[in-house]
């Protein structure tokens, strides 16, 4: 792997790799308010149109809590670990009953094994570049609720087998438990208790939609996957407002730089970006402008 020092000065790592608890909050907050603004406007009007749109939207929201969950899981976030635990387990893992500390370990073990073929996120991209018909079978399921039934099922097998599942489980579970009867107990107080399976709809479809998207932007089809150099076993996207909005929340879009120094808080992703982009760090590589530009890289 190349060494970021021959592209920036260790004064732009220092200033890239600082935390900043404010930004870090300022992430939460404005999921929470997109979140929060999207479940308005479908209590206000519900009529068909507003509740598909608001499902499928609500499906990027709920991969930008993964990204916090993900962010929170590198302890990079927060300046405080205990406050990276805090935020990443309660305010984000448990909406959708993720084991954070679980998903943290096998993450990096794909970062430590990333451009070999070890690595073990490797079978979720390794077929890329396939046939457009075969994506858009696998988008269909997604979108259809059959992979999120397929995913979702373990974590009500999980509550039934509670005394069955590891201590880490058995904490996420009971999160889970927490923060879903308290939402639940507002939509109900507002009387809008349909809201709360809305959520459930969205994570069963929308969000598997979007979540198998941005997987697939993130290493599917690179220049080539066994190399240890992250320019070419990982991409970055430059994202156009509405993938960031829907696709690449928070801005996971920018993967390669990610890879590059995964110690980098993702508010300070775009400002690496630029730096290794004006040290020439991109100049034999070339990366899609949308995710819609990103399929055409991926399909045969």
């Amino acid at each position: 792997m190349m060494n970021l020092d021959e592209w920036i000065t260790q004064a732009q790592l220092r200033r890239v790799s600082s935390r900043s608890d404010l930004k870090a909050f300022g992430l939460f907050a404005s999921n929470y308010l997109l979140t929060a603004g999207l479940l308005t406007i479908m209590a206000l009007w519900p009529n068909p149109v507003v509740i598909v749109a608001g499902t499928f939207l609500l499906g990027g929201r709920q991969l930008g809590f993964f990204v916090l969950v993900h962010e929170c899981g590198h302890g990079t976030l927060f300046k405080n670990k205990a406050l990276n635990q805090l935020a990443g387990n309660w305010f984000a893992a448990a909406l959708t009953f993720e084991d954070m500390e679980f998903y943290a370990r096998g993450h990096l073990e794909h970062h430590r094994l990333a451009g070999t073929a070890q690595d073990p996120d490797l079978p979720n991209y390794r077929s890329y570049p396939i046939e457009r018909a075969a994506l858009a079978r696998k988008l269909w399921r997604d979108v259809s609720g059959q992979t999120g039934i397929k995913q979702t099922r373990g974590i009500f097998r999980a509550l039934l087998r509670f005394n069955q599942q590891s201590t880490s489980r058995r904490l996420a579970l009971a999160r889970g438990l927490c923060v879903h009867t308290f939402f639940a107990g507002i939509f109900m107080m507002f009387g809008v208790i349909w809201l709360y399976f809305i959520w459930w709809l969205a994570l069963l479809t929308s969000f598997r939609l979007v979540s198998r998207l941005r997987q697939v932007a993130e290493h599917a089809n690179v220049p080539d996957l066994m190399s240890a150099d992250p320019r070419l076993n990982t991409r970055t996207i430059d994202a156009r407002w509405f993938d960031r909005l829907m696709f690449c929340p928070l801005g996971v879009n920018f993967h390669v730089e990610h890879h590059m120094q995964a110690s980098v808080p993702i508010y300070n992703l775009g400002v690496l970006h630029d730096m290794l982009k004006h040290a020439g760090y991109y100049d034999r590589v070339t990366s899609p402008k949308s995710y819609w530009g990103m399929l055409s890289q991926v399909t045969s």
